[in-house]
Order: structure tokens, then sequence, then C-alpha cells
């Protein structure tokens, strides 16, 4: 009697062991899973990037303005020579070459994505796009061309201008103004998004991702990565000082100080988007940082007080390179541009 008791006793143990180990999903199935309450402040790009106001006019004018590097005093640089839209909107330089060679302080981030940002260039002075664009124009380290007014007399020179302004900006007396050119390169830029697998990732597409980039995801968001770099640009919205954790080795520019004067800003600057952050470095506003892995773990130590491992780094290194984006190849490409005349200026060099 006491044998049969014994018997059912240990079926009745092989049973609930058999039942929990089937209803167990295995430790390979659950390991790479994202857990998607916490990508609450991710998001994707939007499907269509609204239209500007002038329509495809002003779109056309801006990317001729993009390429034109008649917009600078030797005539050798345009928008497109230090971002590059063929790769990534970058130069690859730490720091870009300007008007006889100089250099100014910090690396030319991506003109991709970018009409998205809450600010532009490193310290955030410029508000949209449109207003970055008259910046270098006029930087004499850069573009160097000496007053608005001279980049007016170029365009005028230039008959094809002419009617492409009149077309952009066809309410406005005077077409041709230092504004319209600003805003005539916005409209262009506007439309210059990326959007990729990441997308459809958000999108609910589970697929999109291999295993491996999901636990670089996982790793990224559990790091506190995800903290500055959120929303649909993963990053690009907001201001943070460069070593909250810990001071950071290279603290010489005084960041956003200079665009505030108020102490509380020095060292801080814009918080980079990481979209197609593997084929815009070099990293940093100074450009010193060459590999992505490196950045990885400068950001973790000296803003999250953070180290980890090559095995953690190499994780959300994984997971970043999903966020490379598709280039809009036949937005992108460079149009004809109107030839010079007897009244255009002679470059400067």
């Amino acid at each position: 009697m006491r044998k049969r008791h014994v018997i059912a006793l240990l079926l009745l143990v092989a049973g609930v062991a058999v039942a929990s180990a089937c209803g167990r999903k295995p430790a390979a199935e659950t390991a790479d899973k994202v857990d998607r309450a916490k990508l609450a402040m991710l998001a994707p790009l939007p499907d269509v990037a609204p239209p500007p106001p002038g329509g495809d006019a002003l779109i056309d004018l801006g990317r001729m303005l993009y390429y034109e590097r008649r917009l600078s005093l030797s005539q050798q640089i345009s928008c497109n020579s230090c971002h590059d839209l063929e790769k990534y909107g970058v130069d690859g330089q730490p720091i870009s070459d300007g008007h006889k060679g100089q250099t100014g302080t910090r690396n030319s981030p991506t003109v991709y994505n970018a009409a998205g940002h809450l600010a532009q260039f490193w310290d955030g002075r410029a508000p949209d796009i449109e207003a970055q664009a008259k910046g270098p124009v006029l930087n004499p380290t850069e573009m160097a061309m000496p007053s608005a007014h001279a980049v007016v007399a170029v365009l005028e020179s230039m008959p094809q201008y002419v009617e492409a302004f009149k077309k952009a900006f066809p309410n406005d007396p005077k077409p041709i103004t230092y504004d319209n050119m600003a805003n005539a390169i916005g409209a262009f830029e506007r439309k210059l998004t990326t959007p990729g697998r990441w997308d459809a990732f958000l999108r609910g597409d589970e697929s999109a991702l291999t295993a491996d980039e999901r636990r670089g995801l996982q790793l990224f968001v559990d790091t506190g990565c995800s903290a500055c770099h959120r929303g649909p640009l993963v990053g690009g919205e907001s201001f943070q000082r460069l070593g909250i954790a810990k001071p950071y080795p290279r603290a010489d520019d005084p960041g956003r100080f200079n665009v505030t004067k108020q102490e509380a800003d020095r060292a801080v600057f814009k918080v980079p988007s990481l979209r197609n952050i593997e084929k815009t470095g070099p990293y940093f506003h100074d450009g010193r940082v060459a590999s992505l892995e490196q950045a990885v773990r400068e950001m973790a130590e000296y803003q999250l007080g953070s180290t980890l491992s090559a095995e953690e780094t190499g994780r959300i290194v994984a997971f970043m390179r999903v966020l490379t984006g598709k280039l809009p190849a036949d937005y992108i490409k460079e149009p004809p541009l109107p030839p010079s005349t007897a009244k255009t200026p002679k470059p400067v060099m």
C-alpha cells in the first residue's frame, strides 16, 4: 500500500515539473525580448515631412543653393562641402576646413534630420535651420562672404537665380534677399530625413532587429542612455553639461555659456541625435573621438558614472548601427547650377 502511495507521489511531482517546464519560455527566447514599456521615450520618424510653404519651387531653389560654391568668397566652399549629403551629412573631419584652410573649434554635425532639433549648432545659438544657414556664409573662418549685400549681388548676377527666386517667392516684391536664401536652404533641408528599420521596429515589427540588436537596445535603455537620447531623433531634444557624473578631461570649450553668459551653461552642449551615428564620426563637439566604441565608453563613464565592459560596449554599438537610415538618393542629387556672367563677382582666394 505504502509503495503505491510513493509511486503516485513521484508521478505527481514529475507531472508538476513537466507542466512547469512546458509553461516556461527558454532563456534564449526571453533574453532578446525588449520590454516595450521602456521604449515610451522613443518614437519613429513621421511618415511624411510637412511640405514647406513655398512648395517644390522653394525646395528646388534650396537644393541649388545648398550646392552653390559661389556663396563663399573663394567660390570653393558650399554647404555640401562640410555637410556632404552622400556621406550622411558630414565630411569625416574632426574640424572642417574653411576659407584659406582655416579651421574653427567644433565638429560639423550632420544635416540629416537636423530640422527636428530643438536648436542648431552645438551651443544652440540658432533657433532653427533657416537661422543656421545664415551663419557659415558670413563667418570669416568658414565661407567668409563679407556681407549679406555681397551674397545678394552674387545671386542677382545670374538670370537663372533671378527667375528661380521669383518662382519660389512669388508674392515678394524683392525675392532675392539674404533671408530668402536661408529660407530656401531650410526648405530643402527640412526633407532630409533618413527612416530605416529602427522606425519599422518602433511601429511593431519585431523582425526588423536581430536578437543581438534587441539585446543592445535593452542594454542601451537599462544603462540610462535613453534619458538624454530620446524622441524620434534619439537625441537633439535637450542640452546637457558634459561631465555630469565625472569631470570631463577635455572641458576647454565653454559651450552654451558663450550664448547665454550664464555660468550654469558652461560646458553645456546640445545632445546630438544618434540617427546615422555609425556614419557620422568623428564624435563629440571637438571631433576628437574617432571610434563609436570609445564614444560609448566615454559617455557611460562621464555622463552616467558607469564602466562598460567590452562586451557591453559592443552590444550597445550593435544597436546604434540599427539607427542608420536610408539616404534619399534622388532628392539629394546635385542639380545643374546657373553659369556665371560678366557681372558675377570673381573669387577671392
